[in-house]
C-alpha cells in the first residue's frame, strides 16, 4: 500500500512539473553556469549528503558501516577540508567503508567482522530527490531492479548534453534515437534532455513494442508525456516500433538524411549502432556522415572501425542505470571511448586490485553522488567497470570549465566462469570483436557467449548470427578455445578440459539481447527451477 501512495504521488508530482520543465528550455549560457557552479560546491554537496541523507537517516546501510568503522560526520568534515573529496573516500573506503556491488543491488547482505546487516535494493534510495516517476534497469545482469528518476538530474544531463553537441560541432543536425519505450527510460529521458536544450528529437525508433500491453502504468505515462509535450510546444516523436532484426529501417532514414545534404545524429546502444552499419553495408545504403552517439554498451576499437569504414563518426558516454550520465564523450580524445567524467555530479576513485586471469589485475571504479537530485544515493559503490583513469585538461568545453578527470578502456570486471575457468570481459570483446569476425565474416552484432547451467552442469554457448553464413562449427568452437587459452598455462589446461567435456558449444540463432537491448559479450541465462 505504501509504494502505491509512493507512486501516486510520484504521478503527481510529474504531472505538475513536467509542463515546468518543457516550457523553461536552458540556453547556452545556462548549461555552462549550472555544471560550473556544481563544480564549485562539490565539496559542500558531498558534506550536505552525508549529514541528511546518511547520518540523519537511522535506518541507512551507510550509517551503520560509518558507525561500524566508527567513523563520526565530524570525522568526515574534518577529512574533508584537508582532503578535499577523493582523499576523503579513498581514506573511508581503506577503512572499509564501501558497498560492493552485489550488495548494492541487494543480492547479498552487507557483511563485514562484527557485522551483518540484509539489505534491499531500495535502501540506498535518495531520501533527498523529488523523484516524479519510476522504471526499471534493463536486467542485463539479473533481475529488472525499480528506478527512481527526477526532474532535476534530467536537467542536470540535458546541461551535459548541450555541452557534448557543442564539443562535436552536432547542434542543429537532425537527431534520432534508438532507443526503448518504458520502462526502460533511455529513450524518454534522450528525448526530454533534447527537449531541455529547446530541440526536438526526429525520430525516435524503439525496440520494444510501445503498443504494449502489459503494464498499464507504463503506456499511460508515455501517452501523457506525449501528450504534455505536445501542449507545451515541445512535441515529441512517437515511438515507431523497430525490432534489433530491423536496423535496415534506421539506416535508410540516416541515407535520407544524408542525402539531403544534412547528416543525421542518432543515439542507441553500441551493438545496434553495429547492426545499422551492417544493414547500410548490406544495402549499400551510403549513410557518411552520420554521427553515432552511443552508450551503455562498451565502445570497442573495433566497433569505431566500422563506423570510419562508412564514412560515419562516432563517439560515447558512460552512463550507469541508477546515475544516468556519468561521463560524456570528450572530442579531443586520446582513445575511442575516451570521456569526461562529470565530476560536479559524482566522485570517481578506484578501489581494491582484483585478480584476473593470469597476471592481470584490475580496479574497479567506485562511484559516489554529489547531487542530491541523484535517484540513488551512493558513497564508494563499487561497480563492475574498470578502466584507465587520468587527470588532463583537454580542449572541449567542459575542460574549459574546469573537468578533467578522463577515463577510458573501460570494460566490466563481469567475467566467464564455467569448470574453473576465469575470463575477463576484455578477453571476450576481442574474441568476439576481432578473432571470430576476421576467422568467419559477420560483424561484432553477430557473435556472444551465452552462459548457462544443464541438468546441473555447466555449459557456455557461442552464439553466431544466421547472417554470418555457412560454417564449420568445429572450427569456429577450436578457434575460440584456442583464443581463450592464450594467457597462460592454467588457462590451457581449463580449456582442454572445456574441449574434453564439451562445455563448449556453437550455436546459430540472433545474439539475446536484454530488455532494454543490450546485445552484451557475456549473457547468462537463468537456471532453470527443478
Amino acid at each position: 500500500m505504501r509504494r502505491l501512495f509512493g507512486e501516486l504521488g510520484m504521478a503527481a508530482r510529474y504531472a505538475r512539473r513536467l509542463p515546468e520543465y518543457l516550457r523553461n528550455p536552458l540556453t547556452p549560457g545556462d548549461c555552462r553556469e549550472m555544471l560550473k557552479a556544481q563544480l564549485a560546491r562539490r565539496e559542500r554537496e558531498f558534506l550536505r549528503i552525508l549529514e541528511m541523507g546518511v547520518f540523519q537517516r537511522r535506518r541507512s546501510p551507510y550509517r551503520a558501516l560509518l558507525t561500524w568503522a566508527g567513523v563520526e560526520f565530524g570525522d568526515v568534515e574534518r577529512l574533508t577540508q584537508a582532503e578535499g573529496v577523493e582523499g576523503t573516500l579513498q581514506q573511508l573506503y581503506d577503512a572499509g567503508v564501501y558497498i560492493a556491488l552485489d550488495e548494492f543491488k541487494g543480492r547479498r547482505p552487507l557483511v563485514r567482522k562484527g557485522l551483518e546487516l540484509p539489505l534491499r535494493a531500495e535502501d540506498f534510495d535518495n531520501p533527498l530527490t523529488r523523484a516524479v516517476f519510476t522504471g526499471r534497469t534493463g536486467g542485463s545482469r539479473g533481475i529488472p531492479r525499480r528506478l527512481l528518476v527526477d526532474l532535476d538530474t534530467l536537467t542536470h544531463d540535458a546541461a551535459c548534453h548541450w555541452m557534448f553537441l557543442e564539443a562535436f560541432g552536432i547542434q542543429e543536425r537532425p537527431m534520432g534515437v534508438w532507443r526503448s519505450v518504458p520502462p526502460d527510460n533511455s529513450g524518454i529521458k534522450k528525448n526530454l534532455h533534447h527537449a531541455k536544450l529547446g530541440k526536438r528529437v526526429e525520430r525516435w525508433f524503439t525496440q520494444r513494442n510501445p503498443r504494449w500491453r502489459g503494464n498499464f502504468k507504463y503506456t499511460a505515462f508515455l501517452n501523457y508525456t506525449l501528450l504534455a509535450a505536445r501542449l507545451c510546444g515541445r512535441p515529441l516523436p512517437a515511438p515507431e516500433y523497430t525490432p534489433l532484426g530491423e536496423a535496415e529501417k534506421v539506416a535508410r532514414w540516416l541515407q535520407q538524411r544524408a542525402a539531403s545534404g544534412a547528416p543525421a545524429h542518432l543515439d542507441t546502444m553500441a551493438s545496434s549502432a553495429v547492426r545499422v552499419l551492417h544493414a547500410a553495408r548490406e544495402r549499400r545504403l551510403d549513410i557518411s556522415g552520420t554521427f553515432f552517439r552511443t552508450g551503455s554498451e562498451p565502445l570497442t576499437p573495433r566497433k569505431a572501425a566500422l563506423a570510419a569504414e562508412a564514412g560515419c563518426r562516432i563517439a560515447c558516454h558512460y552512463s550507469m542505470s541508477e546515475l544516468g550520465t556519468v561521463g560524456i564523450a570528450c572530442a579531443d580524445a586520446a582513445e575511442v571511448d575516451e570521456v569526461i567524467v562529470l565530476t560536479g555530479k559524482v566522485a570517481l576513485i578506484e578501489g581494491a586490485t582484483r585478480p584476473g586471469t593470469g597476471s592481470t589485475q584490475v580496479r574497479p571504479f567506485c562511484l559516489t553522488t554529489l547531487l542530491t537530485s541523484c535517484p540513488k544515493l551512493m558513497l564508494n559503490v563499487e561497480t563492475d567497470d574498470y578502466g584507465v583513469a587520468v587527470r588532463r585538461r583537454c580542449g572541449c568545453p567542459l575542460g574549459e570549465l574546469g573537468f578533467d578527470l578522463h577515463v577510458h578502456t573501460i570494460r566490466s570486471y563481469e567475467k566467464l566462469t564455467s569448470e574453473g575457468t576465469n575470463f575477463l570481459g576484455s578477453e571476450l570483446y576481442t574474441l568476439l570483436e576481432q578473432v571470430l569476425p576476421a576467422a568467419f565474416g559477420g560483424s561484432p552484432a553477430d557473435y556472444q557467449l551465452v552462459e548457462e547451467e544443464e541438468n546441473g552442469l555447466p555449459k557456455v554457448s557461442l552464439v553466431v548470427s544466421p547472417r554470418v553464413g555457412e560454417i564449420d562449427q568445429g572450427k569456429v568452437a577450436s578457434t575460440a578455445l584456442q583464443f581463450l587459452s592464450f594467457r597462460d598455462a592454467g588457462n590451457r589446461l581449463m580449456a582442454n578440459l572445456w574441449s574434453e567435456a564439451k562445455t563448449l558449444r556453437v550455436v546459430r540463432r540472433e545474439p539475446f539481447a536484454s530488455s532494454s537491448s543490450k546485445v552484451l559479450p557475456l549473457h547468462v541465462l537463468p537456471r532453470q527451477r527443478s
